[in-house]
């Protein structure tokens, strides 16, 4: 199986919603699929990039990064936010979700992205950097509970300059939502 990672076009919002509504299911997938079409025309969300990853030319897996800031404002410090991201079932423990993720910090170390944060699960995450956020002076937009405190996780793609950055971590407007932020 030859899979390819590109960066989104219009032509694939449905595909994309068709694999929320598939990996997320009935009750989380329009929800998914509402918060994606909200980040996509968020302005606050900018700069943002969206790849997804095909197989015979069929989307089967996507990952959304948006833009983020730190606050107390640190302009010096460029941070993104993690968030969806999501493989069809089908498609499942291939290694896409990580080709994903891998491609996506890449491309975003080579634009100058400091900080990537995710609110996601401890088991998989760690796999490809991230490392517990609040350990290292980084609040969530909204309180984790200290039981899934571990599921607030950072990556430093530069270590120049990012060593001393914490602070609360504010994503774009589509976010700011206290149910976005239960792990």
């Amino acid at each position: 199986m030859t899979v390819q990672v590109r960066e989104a076009a219009e032509a694939d919002r449905p595909a994309v919603a068709a694999i929320n509504q598939a990996a997320f299911g009935a009750e989380e997938g329009p929800v998914i699929v509402g918060l994606m079409d909200e980040l996509l025309a968020d302005p606050t969300a900018e700069p943002r990039l969206c790849l997804v990853a095909t197989v015979a030319e069929q989307v089967v897996g996507y990952i959304l990064f948006t833009s983020a800031r730190l606050e107390p404002d640190q302009p010096e410090v460029a941070a993104a936010l993690l968030a969806p991201m999501a493989v069809h079932p089908d498609h499942q423990n291939q290694g896409i979700g990580g080709r994903l993720i891998q491609e996506g910090l890449a491309r975003l170390q080579a634009a100058g992205v400091d900080l990537v944060f995710v609110l996601g699960h401890v088991g998989f995450y760690p796999k490809f950097g991230f490392t517990p956020a609040g350990a290292e002076g980084f609040e969530a937009m909204y309180p984790i509970p200290p039981e899934n405190a571990d599921a607030w996780m950072v990556q430093a793609l530069h270590r120049e300059g990012t060593g001393r950055a914490h602070g609360r971590v504010v994503a774009a407007d589509a976010l700011d939502d206290p149910a976005y932020w239960i792990e």
